[in-house]
C-alpha cells in the first residue's frame, strides 16, 4: 500500500511523493530526467508538413477509381495468401510506443524533456491525432473491406501508432538513432496487420500514418503554449519524476512556486 506525504522542502518546493517502503528518487540530483533541449522541435516549420502531408495525399489516391481498382487486388491477394488466418496483436501493439515514450527514459535512456513536458505533448498529440482522425472518418465515410462500417479512411490504429512513434523519434532519435528506426518498424508492423486482417485497405493506413505524425508534431509546437497555460491554471511549475525501491514503483510529483 502507498503512502502520500505531502512536505514542504527548504528550497520553497511544495512536493507530493507516492512512496513505497524503502523508495528511492530516480535521478535525485534535480528531478532531471532529460538532456538539453535547444526547443527545435517546438518551433514551426514548413519542411516539417512534408512527410505527413505526403503521406495523406498517397493514402488520398484510394479515392480516383484506377488507383482503387488496384487497392482492391491488394486485398485480394492478401486474403488468397493469408486465408482464415487473422491476429489480434495490433490492437495491443499500437500503444508500444506510447509506453516507450515514457519508458524509455525510465530505462536509463536520456529524454528531450522532462516528465510534465512530455505528458503535455502527449496529451495535446493525442487529441490532435483524435480529432484529425475520427473527422476524416466521418466526412469521407468510406467502407471497410470487410463491409462492417464506413468509418475505413484513415486508420485510427495506425495513426495511433505513428503518433507513438514519431513522439519516440522526436524525444530519443537524434541521441539513440535506432531507437527512432525500431519504432517506425513497429509502426509499420501494426499498419500491415491492419490490412492483414481486411480492416483498411492499404490506402487507409498510409493516411493514418501521416495523421499520427501530423498529430505528434503538433504535440511538440503546440508544447510552449500547453506549458504556460499550465502554468497559468495552477500557478506552480511542476515536475514529475519516478521512483522505485523494494517492489515499489511510484511516481513523484513537484511544484514549484
Amino acid at each position: 500500500m502507498f503512502l502520500f506525504l505531502l512536505a514542504l522542502s527548504l528550497d520553497a518546493q511544495i512536493v507530493v511523493k507516492a512512496v513505497g517502503e524503502d523508495a528511492t528518487i530516480v535521478e535525485e540530483e534535480h528531478f532531471e530526467d532529460s538532456i538539453p533541449n535547444n526547443n527545435t522541435d517546438t518551433e514551426f516549420r514548413v519542411q516539417q508538413l512534408i512527410a505527413p502531408v505526403s503521406l495523406f495525399a498517397v493514402g488520398s489516391l484510394g479515392f480516383i477509381p484506377e488507383v482503387k481498382e488496384l487497392v482492391i487486388d491488394v486485398r485480394d491477394n492478401v486474403l488468397d495468401w493469408r486465408g482464415d488466418r487473422t491476429t489480434k496483436v495490433d490492437d495491443y501493439l499500437q500503444y508500444v510506443t506510447h509506453i516507450s515514450y515514457y519508458g524509455l527514459s525510465l530505462a536509463g535512456l536520456d529524454a528531450k524533456h522532462n516528465y510534465v513536458d512530455r505528458t503535455l505533448v502527449f496529451a495535446t498529440s493525442t487529441v490532435a491525432t483524435v480529432v484529425l482522425t475520427r473527422g476524416a472518418k466521418y466526412l469521407f465515410s468510406v467502407e471497410r473491406p470487410d463491409g462492417v462500417d464506413n468509418k475505413s479512411f484513415p486508420s485510427g490504429h495506425t495513426a495511433t501508432v505513428f503518433m507513438g512513434a514519431e513522439l519516440v523519434r522526436m524525444e530519443y532519435g537524434e541521441e539513440y538513432p535506432l531507437i527512432g528506426v525500431g519504432a517506425y518498424t513497429l509502426a509499420t508492423a501494426v499498419a500491415a496487420c491492419r490490412v492483414y486482417n481486411n480492416k483498411h485497405w492499404v490506402t487507409d493506413v498510409i493516411a493514418g500514418a501521416g495523421v499520427g505524425i501530423l498529430g505528434a508534431k503538433i504535440g511538440y509546437w503546440l508544447l510552449p503554449h500547453t506549458r504556460r497555460w499550465m502554468h497559468k491554471l495552477t500557478g506552480h511549475d511542476a515536475f514529475v519524476y519516478p521512483m522505485v525501491g523494494n517492489d515499489t514503483v511510484a511516481l513523484g510529483v513537484s511544484l514549484t512556486f
